[in-house]
């Protein structure tokens, strides 16, 4: 706006100075003309003139001069102050602005609730117009939509929550100028009242006046609302823009903490990593675990990552939407805007004909108007309603201009939305993509932890790692990018900012040039306001019908916007819609799949136990056939039962699928009937849209038929119109002499009325054009949904496809997942297979210590069998007999180790069987391995394939991706070409490339939409085929490790068995050669028996280990026992600890004189108990010590029996004393039931009493009416202190029976008052007095009478409550009376004796209920002691029965000790044997060597005796048998020596193990004497300490004896006293009980008497006043009445309570929240407040000023008026020079036209034509009539109308006729006096050139602007003539229109000269008769 004003003033001023050159000339002419024109008459009349009145207009005109100039300095000083103070507001506002910014971040917080409630309030505002679009309401008033509007469009922004800087400065400058239209329209509504007034009568000034005061205040009321509407906006503003500014940062600090996050955990995984590689060899199971659980995590937080990115893509949606509306009505308001602009300039031109008909009304004259006045209504008429039209159109053209101030509000809000989306999307792939890494990591880590344990994949690992870190620095680039774009941005918006600030600056200049037109405006609307105020009355007719109208428009538009939200809700619950079945769809789908998945599985898992029982069968038959091969066949049954519960597991795991089948068949039937459920839904919503759409068509045909009665109406005024015009021209027809005036006027108004009509054409086009685009529109919409619906439905297909092929994915994974665990299984297998082979490598290794050992034997055997063959060679015929032997023994031998050769073979053949099988299991194990080798093979083309086709999608994807950045880089460049280009072009332009640019964004966001979806599916797919590969590397390590398992273990096992197999044929080898079968059977035998001594010896010492062990066992379990009684005792005594604690805790002030008695008793008996106990503690110790110490013989057996019989009887008599403190205990609690009982009848008695006072209540009340003596009131009143003294007194006495119920624990001493005794009553003073007998008789007594004391304590209880109660029913007696006698006091006083026995009763009951609450606690806590003190009991008992066990088993571990020793000397004893036994076998073997070798040299010596023999065989036979017989002796003291050898060796061998045995022994026992000695030590100690200790005992045990059995003697004297005090006391009970009842009895009869001596009194009080009773029936009603309602209330106030309190608690921890946010409120509205104030003061400031601009204003406004007042005291007179010009004219004419001039000087003077001639026919009349007439009657002056500038004559008409022109326009001054401020300069322009100006574009705007910034305000008096005076009046001010200079009166601008002499061409005479035609 500002902009087209400036250009329209810098083009007008060039085209002026343009037309400048030609009218400079046209001017010359003339001038020169006029001069020698003039010359004539100034030379004659010069002379005559007077120099004083010369001198005083020159005076005058110096003085206004400098009058003028000073004020023009003012005017400039202000103006430069303005500025100043404007630039200076400006700094102090951007100040401001940002510490508001920075406060209402904190404000931002507590709107943020606010917030949300206007969103909830508005979807319910949308909801009620849904409900009330079909009946529709009426809106009040337009400013009820608007304001709705603004209400939507801030809930709208706040909800956005997306603010800029540059937002606001545009929004401040859309603010400015529509202040400064405002103030211009205000301007011209002045400038028009001023001319009104001037032209009005000064009669009408002081109406007016009131008037103007109105319109003044209204004005003010205007200024000030919108300076508040501006305040509220500039803080909505910073308020968005704050919240904004913490989106930002919040979003920045959440991804670098992000970041962060992932920088630390990948460097935590690369440590994890490398320190993995160093030290792990087995997997880390609980490792796994963790990763497998992070893995999960980060799924979930990658589900939810996906439905955040689906919930923005929604929002994203939404917003489009909401922009796509807001654009179009954007356009419609454009439109509208542009309509109203060409409505006002329309109505401005308007305005300036009529201006030129009232300037031409005002110059007819006075009767001219009385005539016309009908006339002048009509126009009047016709002014005001264009006036009223004009306020109209300003107040649409404000309304627009906030709405186009929102919607341009909003589009900057959404570009800035869609920035940060785009951000946010930005981030929110980074995020994805690091989770991504993240999970890959995971992944690899898990992949290294597998490797780790084959230990072969480490280099593929690092390979991995290294891409993964050029992955990560990839990423990072790329975060790097997305930081430099963000700066970038910045950077544009900085940029952004400082075009803003230049702009603010421009506008700057533009307000100061626009205040200037707004000061001349002002005049204008001033002048026009006094004129239009006459006419105000006759235009309301037409006002209403605009109302009427105006109201038909709102209440349709209004409609339009209902049905659009309609439609908006409608299409969201239908995108709601779509999206819940997609979903339904896609959960559909995944169930179908998961179904299909497990039936799979079930089909798998069957074939797999189809499998398992196969293999079950064979490994059966296996069995069988093992069994009958070897009994041996542990591990087979072993393998057996693993099957089994393999097949349970299986079986289990059959149930639980097909328990997960039934389920997924239930879920999928419940997701058909979802989705059968929201197909009906959808089915509902398309209705709703067709009943929308039909609504809509509703809408529209009502509002066309709105618009054809518009239509209608417009007809019936043009209709009007018409008629007016017709009446018009029947009031014309009456007057002749304005007849061409007025048709000239009339031609005027016609023109005008076609120029409306023509106008009213176009707005129906218009209109019409608006409904096509609108439909035009809505089809466009319907296309773009089609083609979303479209585009959706080809991404849906797309995702399916993609969800196929991930499904397909996961089958091909879990398949694999199936094979591992399958070749898992196998590896299972594989391990127990080889650690069968490691068993058999053991049994192998075993066989091979036999085989050596039997090598050894062998070899013994060879050297044997070689001896014995020499001996056989040397001695064979000797010895023949004894060779039988041998040979037959050598023959049993050989069969034995036949014997065993078979078992041996039948072994070996065993285990090869056994490793043929296994190499069979190898075998298929690699058939197996082979096949999987394939099926890998087939996975991996398969995987290849896969591969190649989804690299072929990623390419196309990559392209596609490629094309939209290049749009998103190309809108880029448009957005920023399209900011750059704002400031230079049309408004219209800037709208249409910001519609395009949206719709280019809208596109784009749909890709980003399917990129971002296909992203995800490509990321799905990714992961997968990270998995395969996983599983695929996995399978190709586990078949390695079983291929080098299987080859390794087989080449190890054959090598083995070829090893056994050459050593057992050499074995056979050996045994079959024949020559080893010598003297086998001998060594055999030795052998046999050396086995025989082992077995025996092996038997002895398994038997003595089991001893061992089994006292070893049993040991244990005694120091268990020992442990756990320990412990318990433990427990026991901490519980007790915990039990006294509590017990001293607890407040023991209450009851201590019963518990005293109590506990004393207790006492009593635990010192008897542990008396006792101290004395079986002592008895056991003397046992335990005459057991122990070995010096002291043993104690004899019949003094323990009797220390246990004296035990056992102790123990009967504690039995006995527990019985009687029982019974004892079981008598107080009978008495204290009795008394509680008897407090209960008190209670009663209480009652009763309470009873007895309300009825007296209620007497009291009856009575007061006929209380009239004042002295009775006195004595009642002291009356009444007594009996207030007696009742204080009886509540102490209540207190003190309650202490001294109280008191029992304590040691009773109280201190009683001296002086209370005297204000007692008689019957106070006995019940204390007995109380004081009672508290000194009990101080007197012993320990003995506890129990009596309590019993008397308890009657005097009993016996105070009794004479209490006969004390109240005695005052209750005596207030009766007293009462009956003092009935006749005033009603006052009773009253407040009413109030104080009101409050005493309250009291009583107050203490009688604390009584009861007393002793109801007595009560209970004397229960809990008695029981207390019962647990105690049996605790101790429990105690002393442990002690005495504990005893009992220190007894038996010390003999289980003892023969636990025992056992072990045996045992070392037997090990000594074994040892001794050994080395005998060792001795034995070296005896048998020995004895070899001297057999040896015994057959060396026999060989020699043989050969001796021989020599002497010939001659010498006898001899020989003689030397046979001496061998055979020989040999058989031999053998007699050898077993004699054999003994002594035995015996030897026996000593040296006794040896070695005592010599252990020495060396234990020196052990056992160190240890026994350091026993000694300790126990002497111990010793010592306990005969100390035993003695202090011991005496105290006499004592405490002496004291028991002194004791024993007391409590049996008090057990007989006891009795005879029960019996006394139930009879003393009974006997009170009955003095009770007695006592009962006479109550009862006394109130008997009471209520006969009532009734008496009642009939005599209904005698005195029945009156009274009816009052106080009604009051009973209220008060029953009341009560009843505040039971009512009370019951719901107490369910109220409860609710609150809840409400109370969950409300409590909200309200620590919020006052944690009150805080941060406060102190944002502290700062807010400490603003509020600076801008208050600023406020003032600005309003101090404004007053001095005012003063300074009516200053001005003073000097016009006077200079107005001058002109209009100058007008009516007739100037001097003028009238001598006509005078000396007149005698320069020849005689024969002088009547000619006379009658143009008549005409001038104002005389009538009829006068004229009268004058000109008298002849005598001469000079001297004339003169008169002229001195007389001519001075009144009435100025004609002017004629047209079009109408003026040429240069070459005669002179007479330049004359009387000349004379016209001296007699008519055309224009009023010029002002003196410089506000009422107008620019020169001319609205033509105005008109023209609108189609020069802005850049020519803006650079004429700036080159022309200065010259409107230049002075015209300093001026060139060109520039400062325009020679053609501006704007037509004046009342004839577009005057020229000299058209002025030449007076006052030029001097005057001698007329020229004329040519004769033509006659003056025909001039001057047209002239007096006219």
């Amino acid at each position: 706006m500002s902009s087209w004003l400036g250009g329209l003033g810098s083009g007008l001023g060039q085209s002026l100075g343009q037309v400048g050159g030609s009218l400079a000339s046209l001017t010359g002419q003339i001038s020169n003309f006029t001069k020698d024109m003039l010359m004539e008459g100034t030379e004659e009349v010069e002379a005559e003139l007077p120099n004083s009145r010369r001198k005083e207009i020159e005076a005058i005109h110096s003085i206004l001069r400098s009058e003028n100039e000073r004020l023009k300095k003012l005017c400039t000083d202000l103006e430069e102050k303005h500025e100043a103070s404007e630039l200076q507001i400006k700094q102090q506002s951007t100040s401001y602005r940002n510490q508001l910014q920075q406060k209402e971040v904190e404000i931002s917080h507590l709107k943020a609730r606010q917030i949300a409630l206007q969103d909830q309030l508005l979807k319910l505002q949308s909801a009620a117009q849904s409900v009330n679009s079909g009946v529709g309401g009426v809106p009040t008033s337009t400013a009820s939509s608007s304001f709705s509007y603004g209400v939507s469009h801030h809930a709208s922004a706040f909800h956005d929550d997306d603010m800029d800087f540059g937002d606001i400065i545009s929004s401040q400058q859309e603010i400015n100028r529509l202040s400064n239209e405002v103030s211009r329209l205000e301007s011209e509504v002045g400038h028009w009242r001023h001319i009104a007034q001037t032209s009005k009568a000064q009669g009408s000034n002081s109406s007016d006046q009131s008037e103007i005061c109105k319109l003044q205040n209204i004005i003010k009321e205007l200024k000030q609302n919108r300076s508040q509407e501006i305040d509220n906006h500039q803080h909505e503003m910073s308020v968005l823009q704050n919240a904004h500014q913490q989106k930002l940062t919040e979003i920045t600090r959440r991804h670098r903490e992000e970041l962060s996050d992932y920088e630390e955990r990948i460097e935590e995984l690369e440590n994890l990593l490398q320190q993995g590689g160093s030290g792990i060899a087995v997997t880390d199971h609980s490792k796994i675990h963790e990763m497998q659980k992070t893995i999960q995590s980060l799924q979930t937080e990658k589900v939810e990552s996906t439905k955040k990115i689906e919930e923005l893509e929604d929002k994203i949606k939404d917003i489009s939407k909401t922009l796509s509306f807001a654009e179009n009505d954007r356009d419609v308001l454009r439109k509208e805007q542009e309509r109203l602009n060409m409505e006002n300039r329309q109505i401005i031109k308007e305005c300036e004909s009529l201006k030129l008909e009232c300037t031409k009304l005002q110059s007819d004259t006075v009767t001219e108007r009385e005539r016309i006045h009908p006339q002048s209504t009509s126009v009047e008429k016709e002014v005001f309603r264009l006036q009223q039209a004009l306020s109209d159109a300003e107040n649409e053209i404000m309304r627009l201009s906030n709405l186009n101030q929102d919607n341009n509000l909003a589009e900057d809000n959404l570009k800035l939305k869609m920035h940060v989306q785009g951000l946010e999307k930005e981030n929110s792939l980074l995020s994805q993509e690091k989770e991504e890494l993240q999970i890959s990591l995971l992944k690899l880590n898990n992949e290294y932890e597998v490797v780790k344990t084959t230990a072969t994949r480490d280099m593929d690992l690092d390979l991995k790692l290294q891409d993964l870190r050029l992955n990560l620095e990839a990423k990072e680039q790329e975060l790097n990018q997305c930081i430099t774009e963000k700066e970038e941005l910045i950077a544009e918006l900085e940029e952004l900012d400082k075009q803003n600030q230049e702009a603010t600056k421009h506008m700057i200049l533009i307000k100061d040039q626009l205040s200037k037109q707004q000061n001349e405006g002002d005049s204008i609307i001033s002048k026009l306001k006094k004129d239009l105020n006459d006419e105000k009355k006759r235009v309301h007719e037409l006002e209403d019908d605009n109302m009427n109208i105006t109201k038909e428009l709102d209440m349709q538009k209004e409609k339009l916007i209902q049905s659009e939200v309609f439609q908006n809700d409608l299409h969201l619950t239908k995108q709601k819609l779509e999206n819940k079945v997609e979903d339904l769809v896609d959960q559909l789908n995944k169930s179908q799949n998961n179904n299909l998945n497990i039936q799979k599985e079930n089909f798998e898992l069957k074939e797999h136990i189809k499998r398992n029982e196969e293999e079950l069968s064979r490994v059966r038959d296996e069995l069988t056939q093992v069994l009958g091969q070897d009994s041996n066949s542990n591990f087979r049954d072993d393998l057996l039962k693993e099957r089994e519960a393999e097949v349970r597991s299986l079986k289990q795991n059959l149930s639980e699928i097909e328990q997960l089948n039934e389920n997924l068949k239930k879920v999928a039937f419940d997701l058909k009937m979802e989705n059968e459920k929201l197909v009906l839904a959808c089915e509902d919503v398309r209705r709703q849209l067709q009943e929308s759409v039909a609504g809509n068509s509703r809408v529209s045909m009502e509002q066309n038929t709105i618009v054809e009665a518009l239509k209608r109406e417009k007809g019936q005024l043009e209709e009007e119109l018409c008629q007016a015009e017709k009446r018009l021209l029947e009031e014309a027809k009456k007057y002749e002499q304005t007849i061409e005036e007025l048709s000239s006027a009339r031609n005027l108004s016609a023109s005008v009325l076609q120029l409306e009509h023509e106008r009213l054409i176009k707005l129906n086009q218009e209109k019409d054009t608006e409904i096509a685009r609108l439909k035009k529109n809505i089809e466009q919409m319907d296309i773009d949904h089609k083609e979303t619906k479209s585009i959706l439905s080809s991404s849906l297909e797309e995702r399916k496809q993609l969800t196929e092929l991930i499904n397909e994915k996961e089958i091909f994974i879990e398949n694999l997942k199936e094979r591992s665990s399958e070749l898992q299984e196998e590896l299972t297998k594989n391990t127990q297979a080889l650690r069968k082979n490691e068993n058999l490598k053991q049994t192998i290794e075993e066989k091979d210590r036999s085989l050596g050992s039997m090598k050894e034997e062998n070899n013994h055997l060879k050297e044997e069998l070689e001896r014995l063959r020499e001996q056989q060679s040397r001695a064979a015929p000797a010895a023949e007999p004894k060779a039988l032997d041998c040979v037959a023994e050598l023959v049993s031998e050989v069969s034995q180790l036949n014997v065993i050769k078979d078992k041996l073979e039948e072994e070996i053949k065993h285990h090869q069987k056994i490793i043929e099988d296994q190499n069979q299991s190898k075998m298929q194990l690699l058939q197996s391995l082979q096949e999987q080798k394939k099926e890998i093979d087939e996975f991996k083309y398969q995987h290849e394939q896969m591969n190649v086709t989804h690299t072929q999608l990623f390419l196309e994807k990559d392209e596609a991706i490629k094309t939209l950045q290049k749009t998103i880089e190309e809108i880029k460049t448009q957005l920023h070409e399209e900011r750059q280009d704002i400031q230079t072009e049309n408004s219209d332009i800037f709208q249409e490339t910001k519609v395009q640019s949206l719709n280019i964004e809208n596109g784009s966001e749909k890709h980003d939409l399917s990129k971002a979806e296909t992203e995800r599916l490509v990321k799905g797919i990714k992961e997968r085929e990270l998995e395969i590969k996983l599983l695929n590397e996995k399978n190709i390590s586990l078949t390695k490790q079983i291929d080098q398992l299987s080859k390794d273990e087989v080449g190890k096992l054959m090598q083995i068995i070829q090893q056994k197999d050459l050593e057992i044929q050499g074995l056979h080898a050996r045994i079959s050669s024949a020559s080893y079968t010598q003297d086998v059977v001998y060594l055999q035998q030795q052998l046999q028996a050396y086995a025989m001594e082992q077995e025996k010896l092996l038997a002895v010492l398994s038997e003595k280990t089991r001893e061992n062990s089994h006292l070893k066992t049993e040991y244990h379990k005694v120091i268990d026992i020992i442990a756990a009684k320990e412990a318990a005792l433990s427990k026991l005594q901490d519980e007790n600890k915990k039990l006294s604690t509590k017990f001293e805790s607890n407040p023991q002030d209450m009851f201590r004189e019963t518990v005293q008695n109590l506990s004393r008793i207790i006492r009593e008996k635990d010192i008897e108990i542990d008396a006792l106990s101290q004395k079986c503690q002592t008895l056991v110790t003397v046992l335990q010590t005459s057991g122990t110490s070995s010096e002291v013989g043993g104690v004899n057996s019949n003094q323990f029996e009797e220390l246990l019989q004296e035990r056992d009887k102790l123990k009967q008599q504690v039995k006995k004393m527990e019985e009687w403190k029982q019974q004892v205990m079981t008598t107080v609690q009978n008495m204290q039931h009795e008394s509680a009982q008897l407090q209960e009848e008190l209670h009663q008695l209480q009652a009763q009493v309470l009873v007895d006072s309300d009825n007296n209540s209620k007497l009291q009340v009856d009575y007061t009416g006929l209380i009239q003596s004042y002295e009775q009131n006195e004595t009642k009143l002291k009356n009444f202190g007594q009996e207030l003294a007696q009742v204080q007194h009886s509540i102490g006495q209540l207190c003190n029976t309650k202490d001294l119920l109280l008191g029992k624990l304590d040691i009773i001493s109280p201190q009683l008052s001296s002086g209370s005794g005297s204000l007692l009553t008689s019957q106070s003073a006995e019940s204390l007095g007995t109380v004081k007998s009672d508290i000194s008789s009990e101080s007197s007594q012993q320990e003995i009478e506890e129990l009596r004391k309590s019993l008397q304590e308890k009657d005097a209880t009993i016996r105070i409550l009794q004479e209490n109660n006969h004390r109240l029913s005695n005052s209750v007696a005596a207030t009766s009376e007293l009462e009956r006698r003092e009935h006749e006091q005033t009603d006052s006083e009773i009253k407040q004796l009413k109030e104080k026995q009101d409050v005493l009763q309250k009291s009583l009951r107050d203490k009688d209920l604390l009584i009861k609450a007393k002793s109801d606690q007595l009560l209970s806590l004397n229960e809990n002691f008695t029981n207390k003190v019962n647990e105690n009991e049996l605790l101790r008992q429990a105690v002393t029965n442990l002690k005495e066990r504990i005893v009992i088993l220190e007894m038996d571990i010390c003999e289980l000790k003892k023969e636990n020793e025992k056992i072990v000397e045996t045992t070392r004893e037997k090990e000594t044997e074994y040892q001794a036994l050994q080395e005998t076998n060792t001795k034995f073997s070296v005896m048998l060597r020995e004895k070899e070798f001297e057999c040896l040299s015994v057959k060396e010596k026999s060989l020699a005796f043989e050969q001796l023999l021989k020599e002497k065989e010939q001659g010498k036979a006898g001899e020989l048998n003689q030397l046979l017989n001496t061998v055979k002796s020989l040999q058989e003291k031999t053998v007699m020596f050898q077993k004699e050898r054999d003994q002594v060796m035995l015996a030897l061998k026996q000593k040296q193990m006794e040896s070695t045995a005592v010599q252990n022994e020495v060396q234990h026992l020196r052990d056992k004497e160190l240890r026994l000695n350091q026993e000694l030590e300790r126990l002497r100690n111990h010793l010592l300490e306990t005969e100390d200790s035993y003695t202090r005992e011991a005496l105290a045990a006499e004592d405490r004896e002496a004291k028991l059995r002194k004791k024993v003697t007391v409590l049996e004297e008090k057990l007989v006293s006891s009795s005879d005090a029960m019996e006394n006391a139930s009879h003393q009970a009974s006997l009170q009980v009955e003095s009770l009842q007695e006592q009962l009895n006479i109550v009862s009869k006394q109130r008997d008497e009471t209520a006969l001596q009532l009734s008496v009194s009642q009939e005599q009080v209904k005698q005195y006043a029945l009156s009274l009773s009816n009052l106080q029936m009604v009051l009973e009603h209220f008060q029953q009445e009341e009560k009843a309602m505040y039971s009512a209330e009370l019951e719901k106030n107490q369910q109220l309570a409860a609710e609150w309190k809840k409400k109370a608690e969950n409300l409590e921890g909200k309200v620590l929240s919020l006052q944690e946010r009150l805080d941060e409120a406060n102190a944002a509205l502290d700062a807010a407040s400490r603003l509020t104030e600076q801008l208050d003061l600023k406020e003032e400031q600005m309003e101090e000023l404004k007053k001095q601009n005012e003063l300074r204003q009516e200053m001005l406004d003073d000097v016009q008026k006077k200079l107005m007042n001058l002109v209009n005291s100058t007008e009516g007179k007739v100037d001097k020079v003028l009238m001598r010009n006509l005078f000396i004219g007149h005698f320069h004419t020849p005689k024969n036209k002088r009547h000619e001039v006379l009658r143009l000087m008549g005409s001038i003077l104002g005389i009538k034509r009829e006068e004229m001639e009268q004058l000109l026919n008298e002849d005598q009349g001469g000079v001297t009539r004339w003169m008169t007439g002229w001195l007389g009657g001519g001075s009144k002056s009435v100025p004609n109308t002017p004629l047209r500038p079009n109408q003026q004559s040429m240069l070459n008409s005669s002179f007479s006729e330049l004359f009387v022109k000349f004379l016209e326009t001296e007699s008519h001054p055309a224009v009023p006096p010029p002002k003196l401020s410089i506000y009422d300069m107008k620019p020169l322009d001319s609205p033509t050139r105005r008109k023209l100006d609108t189609n020069v574009p802005e850049n020519f705007k803006d650079t004429t602007e700036s080159r022309s910034g200065r010259r409107t305000d230049l002075n015209p008096f300093l001026a060139p003539r060109s520039a400062a005076v325009p020679l053609i009046n501006p704007a037509g001010l004046g009342p004839g229109g577009p005057g020229h200079l000299l058209l002025k009166p030449i007076s006052d601008v030029l001097p005057t000269f001698k007329p020229l002499p004329v040519s004769p061409d033509n006659s003056a005479g025909a001039v001057l008769k047209d002239l007096l035609k006219q």
